[in-house]
């Protein structure tokens, strides 16, 4: 959970964001790696096998890289500067909002009973586009060194709804 960028206001964040977040984190502190999967398992405090489960994710979207041999381990595939977090959010979870979004509020009927005339979709729309550019303007770099600014990168955001 997150606050400061909505006033007291809380954004949920998911385990597995949190947790696959703190291990790219735990990459990039270490210039890019690598470490071992019992290194970051002991320094986030997750079982092995979640850390495993959340290196697996990350690996599989191209964020990070297995490494061979006696010195290997997990490391990021380029440097910390080069991920936003919007990518590395995308890769553990789903957006905000996205399409489906309203499929999965039908509740008894087929489709949402107001498809036609929805004046909420609109709202999660915007959020997720305030959300998703924070987040395309913090890269994980910044995140590692605590060298962002939410004022500065919040000013510039327009939403659409009035």
């Amino acid at each position: 959970n997150y606050k400061g960028l909505f006033g007291n206001k809380i954004v949920k964040v998911s385990a597995l964001e949190e947790y696959g977040l703190r291990c790219m984190l735990q990459l990039a502190r270490k210039n890019g790696g690598p470490m071992t999967l019992p290194e970051i398992s002991k320094a986030e405090g997750v079982s092995l096998s979640y850390a495993g489960k959340l290196l697996m994710i990350l690996k599989k979207a191209g964020l990070v890289k297995a490494v061979r041999g006696r010195q290997g381990g997990y490391a990021l595939v380029k440097p910390a500067e080069e991920y936003d977090l919007k990518e590395i959010f995308d890769a553990l979870g789903e957006p905000l909002y996205n399409p489906k979004h309203c499929r999965k509020f039908t509740g008894d009927l087929v489709k949402c009973a107001h498809s036609k005339d929805c004046t909420v979709r609109d709202i999660w729309k915007e959020f997720s586009k305030i959300i998703d550019g924070v987040l395309g303007n913090m890269t994980l770099a910044d995140v590692a060194s605590g060298s962002y600014d939410f004022g500065n990168m919040t000013s510039n955001i327009q939403v659409g709804i009035k």
